[in-house]
């Protein structure tokens, strides 16, 4: 069975009896009615064996009854933004998401906390500091681009050198050049020749390469230099500078 993976989701406003949750969500039509329930139940409160599904049209007019708990989603006819209406067969056991008090508590408390943030948004805006400095912002699109570009002339396998603060200039292999998870921006991986790097070429659990452990390290790309670096032998250097 291979369907597109769009056509088998559908889009549905999923509603409970007291008219206190409105959300939009999206199922897959694979869902059988009963796992259907139990991702109700954790929107509306409305405990799977309790509920009453219907589904009604963007008219609010009945179109059918989920009744069938082994049945696919997609078996009814239902289209997209029509709305999933659970209602609750024993409701007088129902203190949970129907009590308007405490649905306007929480929903007070979200838009308190939103204009909250707004405000120190709004005050930055205004006073056009930090990101919101159209200089500073204009610099930092600037940096970007210009790692960007510099990315694309550093190859995996290039030998390298990188100039870190307090680090020196420690020589190593790139073995990766891109875009990543924990951070913005183009990154390179780099696998030092001695340990002075930082990690084994995981951050925050996501593999992007490997080498021992303290090798690894992430740099921008404007801190690498590509070149030939041979890997020293560090028992002796014929650079006339150091013994």
């Amino acid at each position: 069975h291979t369907h597109t993976h769009t056509m088998s989701v559908l889009a549905l406003f999923v509603t409970n009896s007291a008219g206190t949750v409105r959300s939009e969500r999206r199922f897959d039509k694979g869902t059988t009615i009963i796992d259907l329930r139990s991702k109700l139940e954790l929107i509306t409160g409305v405990p799977a064996g309790d509920q009453k599904l219907q589904v009604l049209d963007t008219e609010d007019k009945l179109v059918c009854a989920l009744d069938d708990d082994d049945a696919m989603l997609g078996r009814y006819p239902i289209a997209d933004f029509m709305t999933l209406k659970v209602g609750n067969k024993s409701p007088h056991l129902q203190a949970d998401f129907d009590d308007v008090s405490k649905v306007e508590k929480y929903e007070m408390t979200e838009e308190d906390y939103a204009s909250r943030k707004d405000t120190v948004l709004a005050y930055k805006q205004r006073n056009k500091l930090g990101r919101f400095d159209p200089e500073n912002q204009a610099k930092m699109l600037a940096a970007d681009t210009k790692e960007e570009e510099l990315a694309g002339q550093i190859n995996k396998g290039d030998r390298c050198q990188v100039n870190v603060k307090g680090k020196g200039q420690p020589i190593g292999t790139v073995m990766f050049v891109g875009e990543t998870e924990f951070k913005p921006g183009f990154w390179v991986g780099v696998k030092y020749d001695e340990p002075v790097g930082k990690h084994n070429g995981t951050v925050e659990g996501i593999p992007y390469f490997k080498c021992e452990n303290g090798y690894g390290a992430f740099v921008r790309p404007s801190t690498v230099t590509i070149g030939d670096f041979p890997e020293e032998d560090f028992d002796f250097s014929d650079d006339d500078d150091e013994m």
